[in-house]
């Protein structure tokens, strides 16, 4: 079958497109035919070797896709042959990746994919989607009624962030560009500050008087000093970005406020954790609550220059997603 994939860690130029053996599921592994896949951050990290993982190779790249199972093992009695589903988490921990004609993936890990939604539009948006949920919920502990700032609303996390904050009943400031901000306003933010703006912490004092109960920043910035400041009593920080910031940390302050600080990446959320936020994902992308900003089509061929584009800042929120050969 044909893949994209790497023979060892390195550039985006090492990323190969050709023949490589059809996967052999297991007996609670599902073989998927692969409509299409899309291309994440945490992609190029697996692939550069900043992310370590244990990886086989050659290695087929890639996190998500959405496709058709071809047959299931005894061990995965809740899929047949024919069912449209999504995954998420492949192309890592010793998982070989998304980026191919066909994938075995783990029953634990594999979603039905609710009727009439557009395989393409779904591949776009459960990576960040679900990034959202694990980083509110999960981690973050959001209740309804709380304020959630979000930094970096007009981008593909920071748009799901406000969704899914927006809709379990929390109040939403966002920071983005001007020209982002009926975007975020749309997407259910109360208010939305130009991220540039040089008083931008007194903007977000005023607009959160009682202060910031989850702080979350898409640009991985991490400035901790101005974050623990806007905190409210009890706030939370959850660092979902920025795998080379080394903020300073004001802990007198932090500790004062009964503040907390939490990290988290997505390849290290369980199971479990996992299929509840695919819980959520599917709700909100059957009640066409999901959807991309922007979204561009490619071939898998491409994915070499695809991770090029998107280690150069080039993509700009934009999602892209590659589709297999005939579909």
């Amino acid at each position: 079958m044909r893949a994209a994939f790497i023979p060892r860690l390195g550039p985006a130029s090492d990323i190969r497109y050709g023949e490589v053996p059809e996967p052999v599921p297991g007996p609670t592994d599902v073989l998927v035919d692969v409509t299409a896949v899309s291309v994440n951050p945490v992609d190029t990290f697996v692939r550069s070797g900043l992310f370590r993982t244990p990886l086989p190779f050659p290695f087929v790249i890639g996190r998500d896709l959405v496709g058709t199972v071809v047959r299931a093992g005894p061990g995965a009695p809740r899929f047949a042959p024919g069912d449209r589903v999504w995954s998420n988490s492949l192309g890592h921990d010793g998982r070989q990746g998304a980026a191919a004609e066909r994938a075995a993936v783990p029953a634990d890990r594999l979603y039905h994919l609710p009727p009439g939604v557009d395989p393409t539009t779904a591949v776009a948006v459960v990576h960040p989607a679900a990034t959202a949920y694990l980083a509110l919920f999960t981690h973050g502990g959001l209740r309804t009624g709380e304020t959630v700032l979000v930094g970096g609303g007009g981008g593909n996390v920071g748009g799901a962030l406000i969704v899914l904050a927006a809709e379990a009943g929390a109040r939403v400031v966002a920071t983005a560009r001007p020209a982002d901000a009926e975007h975020c306003r749309a997407l259910g933010a109360t208010e939305v500050l130009d991220y540039r703006a040089p008083d931008l912490p007194d903007l977000v004092r005023a607009a959160c008087p009682g202060g910031v109960d989850l702080h979350l920043d898409t640009s991985g910035t991490n400035d901790l000093t101005t974050a623990v400041d806007l905190l409210a009593p009890r706030g939370r920080i959850v660092l979902l970005a920025g795998a080379r910031s080394r903020p300073e940390l004001p802990a007198g302050q932090l500790y004062m406020k009964d503040g907390s600080i939490r990290g988290f990446v997505i390849s290290h959320a369980s199971g479990a954790e996992l299929a509840d936020a695919a819980a959520t994902v599917n709700r909100l992308l059957a009640a066409g609550r999901l959807r991309p900003r922007a979204l561009e089509v490619r071939p898998l061929s491409a994915a070499a220059e695809t991770h090029q584009r998107l280690e150069k800042g080039e993509l700009n929120g934009r999602r892209v997603v590659l589709t297999t050969p005939g579909r």
